[in-house]
């Protein structure tokens, strides 16, 4: 009973922490869930030694045994924004940082077996985030209406500019082995997600409801998707691995009805992840997935922003979005035995960049431009029943420059560029034990 009652007041104390803003490099989904998985690209799909297999692959879980992880990953973005506006004398110019620079990111696990064939637990994460908050009042904007100069912030609006969204995930888990080398399972995922948006007052009026567009608070949504799993030992060197998550349809953030494309509408898209884990020597295994992101699939994502200027206005069905294409990831991972207590682990991931120059104005908000991934991390066994984990991120600035859409909407404008900009470290520890 008192390793219930332990188990009950941690899971709640995740999902409560959980609930911490974060932000994503994967477009805005995480390089990786767990400090194993992020010490090697993000690469777990065919990996068993840990609890993870809420988010990693469900079929996993009956390979994991009986333990918990419990983690926090410090993340440490940089994201920026400019513009550029020859001919204007200093009107509609910029350069602005966003504000915040490290941020705590917990997660949680827990995996149990039933018999030798069955297996239970949970998954705590978040599932990935956008953020910014860029200082108001420090470009000089123009009314259109009368010509008139102004102060407000880069998109022209009053006050501090930007968005907040947050996605809480948690995954119960059943996975079953079908034989001594093949295993199936799966993970309801229960969803709850949360968005606020400011300085946006200047786009009122382009949307069908002017009211729901900006500084309207936090609005919460949630919705009930399910992801899928199998794994298999298709030699005594090789594991394949294979998940499947369909598009999670979300409730409405109906104070933002005016802002994303069928009236608040923001769903999860639809993924899916391939791997494969290779033991190559007893000490030193390779890991290889494959991910493929279809935000395109979500309006309120994919939809770009010319469909504004073809008469679709903000939160109409066929209104603009961030204009995301599908992203394809490649994560690589190596993990090496290096003493009895010892593994050390080493990674990269690689993935598109769903942000193109003719939707840069829109992803001010949103510059999930990052493509690269640099990882290292280890685990260090404290006794036979509980261990230590840490991993380290770095992502390389990338930036996207393209037209702004101000050279249609300002009179006589032309020749107007903006470019976002994003880098990211990211420190993980995680402290794991067996029972």
């Amino acid at each position: 009973m008192k390793k219930i009652n332990t188990l009950r007041a941690t899971v709640m104390a995740a999902v409560l922490a959980t609930g911490s803003t974060a932000w994503a490099t994967d477009g805005y989904f995480p390089h990786g869930f767990g400090m194993k998985s992020k010490g090697m690209g993000g690469a777990s799909v065919a990996v068993t030694d840990n609890a993870f297999a809420g988010i990693n692959n469900p079929a996993a879980s009956v390979w994991a045994g009986n333990r918990a992880d419990l983690g926090v990953d410090m993340f440490m973005p940089k994201r920026s924004a400019a513009r550029s506006a020859p001919g204007f004398g200093g009107i509609l110019e910029g350069d602005v940082k966003s504000e915040g620079s490290a941020f705590a990111v917990p997660e949680f696990a827990y995996n149990i077996k039933i018999d030798d064939r069955m297996s239970w637990g949970v998954t705590v994460y978040g599932n990935g985030g956008m953020n910014t908050e860029y200082q108001g009042g420090n470009v000089m904007c123009m009314n259109p209406s009368n010509g008139q100069p102004y102060r407000g912030n880069l998109l022209c609006g009053q006050g501090k500019l930007g968005v907040d969204l947050m996605q809480l995930i948690i995954a119960p888990t059943l996975a079953y082995k079908l034989d001594a080398q093949h295993s199936v399972g799966a993970s309801p995922l229960l969803v709850v997600q949360q968005f606020s948006a400011t300085g946006l007052d200047a786009f009122a009026g382009f949307s069908m409801a002017p009211d729901k567009v900006s500084n309207t608070g936090t609005d919460r949504s949630t919705g009930m998707g399910v992801r899928l799993g199998y794994l298999g030992q298709l030699s005594d060197t090789l594991k394949f691995g294979a998940t499947y998550s369909p598009k999670i349809k979300m409730g409405k953030f109906n104070e933002y009805a005016g802002l994303f494309a069928g009236a608040g509408t923001f769903d999860i898209p639809e993924n899916y992840t391939l791997g494969i884990n290779v033991q190559v020597t007893p000490a030193v295994s390779v890991a290889a997935d494959y991910s493929r992101i279809n935000y395109s699939g979500v309006t309120s994502i994919g939809n770009p922003m010319s469909n504004l200027m073809a008469g679709n206005p903000m939160g109409s069905p066929n209104g603009p979005g961030f204009g995301w294409s599908d992203v394809s990831v490649i994560k690589l991972g190596v993990q090496w035995q290096a003493t009895p207590t010892m593994v050390l682990r080493a990674g990269y991931n690689q993935s598109t960049n769903p942000v193109k120059p003719e939707n840069v104005t829109f992803n001010i908000l949103a510059p999930g431009v990052i493509k690269q991934h640099y990882t290292v991390g280890g685990t260090y066994a404290l006794d036979k029943d509980s261990e230590f984990t840490w991993a380290y991120m770095y992502a390389p600035k990338n930036s996207v420059t393209g037209p702004s859409m101000y050279n249609g909407m300002m009179p006589g404008a032309s020749g107007i560029t903006e470019t976002i900009r994003m880098s990211q470290q990211s420190l993980g520890v995680q402290y794991s034990w067996k029972f």
